[in-house]
């Protein structure tokens, strides 16, 4: 896996002074919403449409394609990366104008299939919700009849990648694939984890923690609050399965990843005051004996 460099998506930052409504849920601001472009005529070197997942939960699919590949008839079938947008499992939508720009991005640059998860927000919808919409999402490109997973996707080399608390979904729902068989996603065949400063946190703080816990984009309290509106009603702190990939060791599933074969990417920049979570999980993970590859450098919280 090389250095790639991500290009950072650009929000307003909604993880100040949340307000919290009745009923379980939040107040959210308006925000951009991007419609799918697929019409081969446009300029843009990426072109994308939405499919519908489970429209009682409302979930659905953004697939991104690079315009030539269509646009040529190429047989080329490309890797496809699944994708998982961040915003704490509170914020944002597949279709948000930061998220849409990262993922055109990856199509392009890394000339992949890109299909972006459209999942269900907590806290009207605790974890593990997004957890279930991940794997019900694979489920879905393991059998759909779309043209473009037909004709354009390699179903054989399919990545898991996610952004902050995307990168905590794509690690979760890894572990649930891993721990059965892959018979029961044929022709699905994942090969590795990209995880994108990921979200993980505990009750006892890192020293990044500490050091930023007053970031402008992502303070310590905000990381708190969000796992308090997402992890499941009645957790008492931090120290949880979703939030904390330490905890007890680990996932017995961790094992069935080196079975596998999987690789772990982790990145990590060094204003982020997740950065030494996810430093630690590199190491973590590398020492349980799945293959890890680390991408650490200078910069800030997607």
């Amino acid at each position: 896996m090389s250095s790639q460099k991500f290009v950072r998506p650009i929000f307003d930052n909604p993880f100040f002074n949340i307000e919290e409504l009745p009923n379980d849920t939040i107040k959210r601001k308006p925000e951009s919403l991007i419609p799918a472009n697929s019409d081969l005529n446009d300029t843009s070197l990426v072109i994308s449409k939405d499919v519908d997942l489970d429209i009682n939960k409302k979930t659905w699919l953004r697939i991104y394609v690079p315009r030539r590949i269509i646009a040529n008839h190429d047989d080329d079938k490309l890797p496809v990366i699944f994708y998982y947008h961040g915003g704490g499992f509170v914020f944002f939508h597949a279709n948000s104008y930061g998220w849409d720009l990262f993922c055109q991005g990856l199509a392009e640059k890394l000339g992949v299939m890109v299909i972006a998860l459209e999942y269900r927000l907590a806290p009207e919808n605790r974890l593990p919700a997004a957890y279930d919409d991940a794997i019900d999402g694979l489920n879905w490109i393991k059998s759909t009849q779309d043209e473009w997973i037909r004709n354009y996707s390699d179903l054989s080399n399919v990545y898991l990648f996610g952004s902050s608390s995307g990168g905590n979904m794509a690690y979760h729902a890894g572990l649930r694939v891993a721990s059965s068989s892959y018979k029961e996603l044929e022709p699905v065949k994942i090969k590795g984890l990209i995880l994108h400063q990921p979200y993980f946190s505990g009750k006892n703080r890192t020293e990044s923690e500490e050091k930023l816990k007053d970031d402008q984009l992502l303070p310590l309290h905000a990381i708190d609050k969000m796992f308090d509106l997402s992890l499941p009603k009645g957790t008492l702190d931090h120290d949880h399965e979703y939030s904390n990939p330490f905890l007890n060791g680990g996932s017995k599933h961790l094992d069935d990843m080196v079975t596998r074969g999987w690789g772990i990417l982790v990145t990590g920049v060094s204003e982020d005051p997740l950065v030494d979570g996810a430093r630690n999980f590199a190491n973590f993970v590398e020492e349980k004996g799945i293959k890890t590859f680390k991408l650490f450098g200078d910069g800030y919280h997607v």
